[in-house]
């Protein structure tokens, strides 16, 4: 199916959010996901179905600021 993952289309196989991330190699501890503008909680990666033309977005968890 194709979805649209952080803005760039992108054939996928996996059926859901926790799939995708895993697929990825995205460490689950350092990533925030929304589809299709809405947050989903970390408890509902495995539950949460993606559909053909679904956005994607991973918001990674960043250090740093003002020393």
């Amino acid at each position: 199916m194709r979805v649209k993952i952080n803005g760039k289309p992108e054939e996928v196989q996996e059926a859901t959010v926790l799939g995708l991330l895993k697929s990825k190699n995205v460490d689950l501890r350092m990533v925030a996901v929304e589809v299709n503008s809405e947050m989903i909680e970390r408890d509902q990666y495995e539950a949460t179905a993606l559909k053909e033309g679904d956005e994607v977005e991973f918001l990674y968890f960043m250090g740093g600021g003002q020393k």
